[in-house]
């Protein structure tokens, strides 16, 4: 039997291999890959296969079969609304020219509200849920069974049962933990619950490095919310080991909402193999001065699409670049961006969580405040508790919401959401936020990487290499 097996992983690990010249982003990446291929393919090959693949090549040919239409819809149903009001300091913030990276059109006449932590997100959410009249459409990475996560159910299923459509999409990796009863109720009310699942098809059975990371609720086409909070007891503060969780969602109302809902609904065919046919698809304007640019992502685009958008954000800045993220690895093209940032004088300011969940992240992130503190930027580390909200601001004119972290996971493996917004009113909020989080921090010192022993950087360094997979 060995003398058949052992010739048959070598040609996996040659074929595996030439996938990895062929599709590998980076050179260094192929190079790497296709040594731990062709040496030692016993544990290259499905190490390969998991974690090596950043194309979602499945999903890629179901949005073109069924839902080549959804974006043309959207960007009619939103021409009248753009010829009818100018969208306040898009030009300016860049929301215009990212359309076509996002695959999104750019709407005014938004309402959006700034939610920070758990008890005014929840809040929010589940009267949006409650005030629901035809349809709610949910989506979150992580759904737990616990005291929040019921209630969620409970209203979805009050919904249900008053009539309304109900969709529910988790991610079977991040709700690993979800009890069965939990999503048998909610069928038995008539609600429809998929897992996103990557590893549909025969060539996608290995595809766990893939994972929908998305937080997304709408109301009938015309209320939605998304960004940073999942659905569990910790994002309320409950967690025994950080204690208070510091994060920051959105609440959106007008034609914007239709690019969220455009977003649920790709995902919602891969899960489901269907596309609802009874969505509002008419934008409605609200009583806001906001615009906005929804941009979804993930490895299905054909551009790194959270990437440059990250990376046209940093170099739009003039005055004021100030970041939040808990897992901060960002890649040479962040990083390069930063640095420019920084020597044109641009106010740079970046919060990262003092208590970690990620003990790796932790290490290699240091080598990165390094390379940037030495710029000019200065590091905050929060210390109220743990920090998990993603957002930034760009000078007085955008601030952007979302899932997305600065890392390789984010920018290129994760389906993610990011929601950018033009207003003043909308950035005030978002500075009062980021000064109230500055004073709940502690500045880190420029010397936070070199001043470490030995054995620290070399740590930093080696969890470093494990940045693509984090």
């Amino acid at each position: 039997m060995l003398y058949y097996l052992i010739p048959l992983i070598h040609l996996a690990g040659l074929i595996s291999a030439f996938y990895a010249v062929m599709s590998t982003r980076t050179a260094q990446g192929a190079v790497a890959w296709v040594m731990a291929l062709i040496t030692f393919p016993y544990l290259a090959v499905p190490a390969y296969w998991v974690f090596g693949r950043n194309k979602f090549q499945g999903y890629v040919l179901a949005r073109q079969e069924q839902l080549s239409d959804l974006h043309e819809r959207l960007a009619d149903a939103t021409a009248e609304l753009r010829q009818q009001a100018e969208i306040a300091g898009a030009d300016e913030g860049g929301l215009r020219s990212a359309e076509l990276l996002a695959r999104m059109p750019a709407t005014a006449g938004n309402a959006v509200e700034l939610l920070v932590d758990g008890d005014a997100t929840f809040s929010s959410i589940l009267d949006g849920i409650d005030a629901a009249e035809r349809y709610v459409l949910v989506q979150f990475y992580i759904v737990r069974g616990d005291t929040i996560g019921r209630a969620l159910k409970e209203r979805l299923i009050a919904r249900a049962k008053a009539g309304v459509k109900v969709c529910f999409v988790y991610d079977e990796v991040g709700s690993f933990g979800l009890p069965a009863s939990y999503l048998s109720e909610m069928r038995a009310a008539g609600i429809d619950a998929r897992p996103f699942d990557t590893r549909q098809g025969f060539f996608n059975r290995m595809q766990l490095n893939f994972r929908n990371h998305r937080k997304i609720v709408v109301v009938d086409g015309r209320r939605c919310w998304l960004g940073g909070l999942n659905v569990g007891d910790e994002y309320l503060g409950k967690d025994p080991k950080f204690g208070n969780w510091r994060d920051t969602h959105l609440r959106i109302d007008g034609p914007a909402v239709m690019a969220a809902q455009v977003s649920f609904v790709e995902d919602w065919q891969w899960a489901s193999r269907e596309v609802p046919d009874w969505l509002e698809w008419t934008p409605a304007a609200a009583a806001g001065d906001a615009g906005m640019l929804i941009a979804p992502s993930g490895p299905a685009d054909t551009l790194e699409t959270a990437s440059l958008l990250h990376t046209q954000a940093i170099n739009s800045a003039r005055e004021r670049l100030w970041i939040a993220s808990p897992y901060f690895v960002p890649d040479q093209a962040t990083i390069a961006a930063l640095q420019l940032a920084c020597l044109r004088g641009v106010d740079v300011r970046i919060i990262i969580p003092d208590k970690t969940d990620n003990a790796l992240v932790n290490f290699a992130s240091y080598v990165y405040f390094n390379k940037i503190a030495s710029c000019g930027a200065t590091f905050y580390r929060y210390t109220d508790g743990f920090m998990h909200q993603k957002v930034f601001l760009i000078d007085d004119r955008v601030g952007a919401v979302g899932t997305a972290n600065f890392d390789n996971r984010s920018f290129r493996l994760n389906f993610e959401i990011t929601a950018l917004a033009a207003s003043p009113g909308f950035v005030a909020s978002m500075v009062e936020m980021f000064e109230a989080d500055f004073a709940r921090s502690s500045v880190m010192a420029k010397d936070a990487y070199t001043s470490k022993p030995i054995w620290f950087r070399f740590a930093a360094r080696l969890c470093r290499l494990t940045s693509p997979v984090l």
